[in-house]
């Protein structure tokens, strides 16, 4: 089977944090934008043909589509590819750029899991970050998915806030807990390259300062420091206490559900299933590559807008492969080796934490886990770090305290 992540770049504003490929537009522009995306979904049904898993419109800000746009979307896929293995397709929404009966509609066409970015509970800190959203619009949007039909919702949520204190995100946490979603991402904020943050916080420095000497708070005309390492430690630890004891089962580092919600999409990645990108620099994995779609909005549009009469980088007779391979119609190209795909296989796998399953592994690679990583696992194993029990080997509690140090150990010389 195969999984689709849809993407649609446009945003109101862009967040303080955002690094993903995202920006403003016309209304114009968006629905050519559709237009290319149909193209696309429509042209790659020549080369798929298994049974769609997943889908996943993501962005940006998806909840932008206005009810038409995403029903040309959703004709697309169900035009071209066989849906009935399909059992979840989720949106991401934004409170503040969701509207009822734009979220009725959405639920009508069939998408049944809405992914809400939330973020804080705390205006300030929401403020801070970007959002164009207070917490009371986010309250009314939740309430207008419920009321819409969604008995799926996930709701985002972060730690690391510039700002942001203990007491502030437990209570982000507890408010949260009693809003009562089925599944709760809780992340913690990076500085990315490229981002207003970034601007701010790495090469600023007397908030430099601020952040390394948390005793010396900026004054108030300075941008608020990060909390410090303890700080966030901290976080981490009681984002798990209060989301266990409140029902949530943490089934990746990141990501806590109630029993039967775990987020299947994200699963297919995590545990190297196939998916495809569709849309402005979408990223796929197929076939044993890893490619990216252009950047270029321009240049997206030439290729899909219309795909029925764009033969300039099409052959009637090109193979998938040739059509992965095609520099015309894709960019960072990657054809993976075993190693890459086995240390990718281990990468994403011990993030769940169910950990990565021995007979999986062979039944990918045809060959035992224990024949390529036996001297790392025991190893990691002797130092408490990994636990091998009922045919998976997973992160142990130390494990995962320290996952990128122990995530190292896996690459292969």
């Amino acid at each position: 089977m195969i999984s689709f992540y849809i993407h649609f770049p446009f945003c109101i504003k862009k967040c303080n944090y955002c690094d993903f490929l995202s920006f403003s537009a016309g209304d114009d522009i968006r629905d050519r934008y559709v237009d290319s995306l149909c193209g696309e979904i429509r042209r790659y049904s020549e080369y798929i043909k298994e049974p769609v898993f997943t889908v996943f419109f993501g962005g940006g800000t998806p909840s932008l589509l206005t009810p038409k746009q995403t029903e040309r979307i959703m004709n697309a896929i169900t035009d071209c590819y066989r849906m009935d293995k399909c059992n979840e397709i989720s949106l991401e929404c934004n409170p503040g750029a969701s509207l009822y009966d734009n979220l009725k509609a959405y639920r009508d066409l069939g998408i049944n899991r809405l992914s809400i970015g939330l973020q804080s509970t705390d205006d300030n800190e929401l403020k801070i970050l970007g959002r164009i959203h207070n917490y009371e619009q986010f309250v009314s949007t939740y309430s207008d998915a419920r009321r819409a039909g969604f008995d799926n919702i996930n709701i985002d949520i972060m730690s690391a806030i510039p700002g942001q204190t203990i007491k502030s995100y437990k209570d982000t946490l507890t408010q949260i807990v009693n809003v009562d979603p089925e599944h709760i991402s809780a992340y913690s904020l990076i500085i990315e390259e490229g981002t207003k943050f970034h601007d701010l916080y790495a090469h600023d420095n007397s908030v430099t300062s601020s952040i390394s000497n948390h005793s010396e708070r900026p004054k108030r005309n300075m941008i608020p420091p990060l909390p410090n390492e303890d700080e966030e430690r901290e976080m981490y630890y009681i984002t798990h206490d209060i989301l266990d004891k409140a029902g949530f089962s943490r089934y990746e580092i990141s990501n806590y559900a109630k029993e039967g919600y775990e987020c299947r999409h994200n699963n297919v990645y995590w545990t190297g299933g196939d998916y495809i990108g569709f849309g402005l620099n979408a990223s796929s994995y197929y076939m044993g590559y890893r490619y990216r779609n252009p950047a270029d909005i321009g240049r997206y549009s030439e290729l899909y807008t219309d795909y029925e009469n764009s033969f300039t980088a099409f052959k009637p007779d090109m193979s998938v492969y040739e059509y992965i391979d095609n520099p015309e119609l894709h960019e960072e190209i990657n054809k993976l080796s075993v190693k890459d795909m086995m240390e990718e296989y281990m990468f994403l796998g011990l993030r769940r934490m169910k950990g990565v399953s021995t007979e999986g592994f062979k039944k990918k690679f045809l060959t035992e886990m224990r024949n390529v990583y036996g001297l790392i696992t025991d190893k990691l194993i002797k130092d408490g770090l990994i636990i091998e029990e009922e045919g998976y080997i997973r992160l142990s509690d130390r494990g995962i305290d320290v996952s990128n140090v122990v995530l190292s150990n896996f690459l292969l010389d």
